[in-house]
């Protein structure tokens, strides 16, 4: 299954014109994220917020991710202080999935910020997080937190950021997202064989592990016949029709 290392700024020193910080609230779109990320089976790891830019850059390059997703808020520069507005979604100029993902995030995100116009996608050779990651890797700039509309649009939408996010996420990778619900488990029941986990929802997609019948799995999430669930390490789907949900 996909694997997203989560990057939320660090950056507590970047105070919101109405209170709080960037560190703060970014967090708090990354925190509404998991529930979606886990109920659509996107596997994620979060950045460790004691270390820097770089700590963060170091620890994605050590894992094996297919996304890097840094999420910030911004400030005007001199002469803009608190008049500049908008959603500006970094992408590397080298990198054709980096330039789809950061389209795929803009457009998304059109469906819940005020401003359509005021949402773009920018090149950039010089932010470490998008140029430096090993992983396929954007920063989304999600609103100005010195402009008060900006700060008080992110502080009332953060589940809608959250979920336009993942989202996001989904459409890249090609899978379904998967409202989240309450964590389940279940009986697998194959007549005495071995029931597929596979890397999407369909029976001609690939395997990518198998649960013995009779065993218990963790279901995270439902889509069309698919549960996806977690068994001896691995997340995928697999069919709910030889599960019996306890």
């Amino acid at each position: 299954m996909p694997k997203v290392f989560l990057s939320p700024s660090t950056q507590e020193w970047n105070h919101y014109v109405n209170g709080g910080t960037e560190e703060e609230y970014m967090n708090l779109i990354a925190d509404a994220m998991e529930p979606y990320l886990r109920s659509s089976g996107i596997v994620f790891t979060r950045n460790d917020p004691a270390r820097n830019v770089t700590g963060a850059i170091a620890d994605s390059n050590a894992g094996e991710y297919d996304v890097h997703l840094a999420l910030h808020s911004n400030a005007g520069g001199e002469g803009y202080a608190g008049t500049a507005r908008g959603i500006e979604v970094y992408y590397s100029p080298y990198s054709d999935f980096s330039r789809i993902l950061a389209t795929i995030i803009a457009n998304n995100i059109k469906s819940v910020y005020p401003d359509k116009d005021m949402v773009t996608i920018i090149p950039t050779t010089s932010l470490a997080e998008v140029t430096q990651t090993r992983a396929v890797s954007v920063l989304a700039e999600l609103g100005y937190h010195d402009n008060i509309s900006d700060a008080d649009w992110i502080k009332s939408n953060i589940d809608n950021i959250a979920r336009v996010m993942v989202q996001s996420l989904a459409d890249y990778f090609g899978i379904p997202m998967i409202e989240p619900a309450p964590e389940a488990s279940g009986i697998v029941t194959a007549d005495g064989s071995n029931l597929n986990i596979r890397k999407f929802p369909s029976i001609s997609a690939k395997i990518i592990g198998s649960i013995p019948d009779g065993a218990v799995v963790k279901i995270l999430g439902e889509t069309g016949g698919w549960y996806v669930v977690y068994y001896d390490g691995v997340t995928g789907y697999a069919s709910a029709s030889f599960i019996r949900k306890e």
